[in-house]
């Protein structure tokens, strides 16, 4: 069988969800305030269809899964999340799925850890708190287009590292999807590899 599509696989955890929780949904992507933001009458009264089309047109098929999860997770949908992360890398858990739960060196390779999250996700404190070579961090991600010139500049200018890194959190690596993140991981190794070795041996 052909894997999904983003927007079918988008569409399908949609429509899985209760008419409550879909319009959970809508009103937290509405509510959003990260850009680019999502004007109500794109998706009010829409059905998971249209929602699913309207994600990928707004954030693309490389950043909509990570905005649909952020949401899922916000409105208490966490396994449809779970899923959703592992469908648009390959794979899916559902009950019922002919795949399997067991995340492989797939479309995430080593970059996903045991339990299914992304290795930046599952650290994200300790590397807000730790990592120090942000600046050149930030123009390998300028110069990898996981940001663009306007988030750079802004970025920039915050006095602390870890200000830099928790507005690259809240911002870009939300929205940038699977591919991205691999992309930031690859440069954390690069950068700060006694750092990404030492989280490695976390459990």
């Amino acid at each position: 069988m052909a894997p999904k599509t983003v927007k079918r696989a988008i569409s399908d955890t949609l429509e899985d969800l209760s008419p409550e929780n879909l319009e959970k949904f809508r009103a937290h992507l509405i509510d959003r305030r990260e850009e680019p933001r999502v004007r109500r009458n794109r998706v009010a009264g829409k059905n998971f269809l249209e929602i699913a089309d309207v994600l990928v047109t707004h954030f693309t098929e490389d950043g909509a899964p990570a905005v649909v999860v952020e949401i899922l997770n916000a409105i208490g949908c966490a396994r449809d999340a779970v899923c959703l992360e592992q469908e648009t890398g390959g794979q899916c858990s559902k009950p019922g799925s002919s795949g399997t739960a067991t995340p492989s060196a797939g479309a995430t390779g080593v970059n996903t850890t045991a339990d299914g999250k992304h290795f930046v996700d599952k650290h994200k404190i300790k590397l807000i708190e730790r990592v120090s070579n942000i600046a050149i961090m930030l123009d390998e991600l300028l110069d990898e287009e996981v940001i663009q010139q306007e988030t750079y500049d802004k970025i920039k200018v915050l006095p602390t590292s870890q200000e830099k890194m928790r507005e690259l959190y809240n911002g870009p690596l939300k929205a940038c999807g699977i591919k991205g993140k691999d992309k930031f991981y690859n440069i954390l190794e690069k950068r700060e590899r006694y750092l990404v070795d030492e989280l490695k041996e976390m459990k």
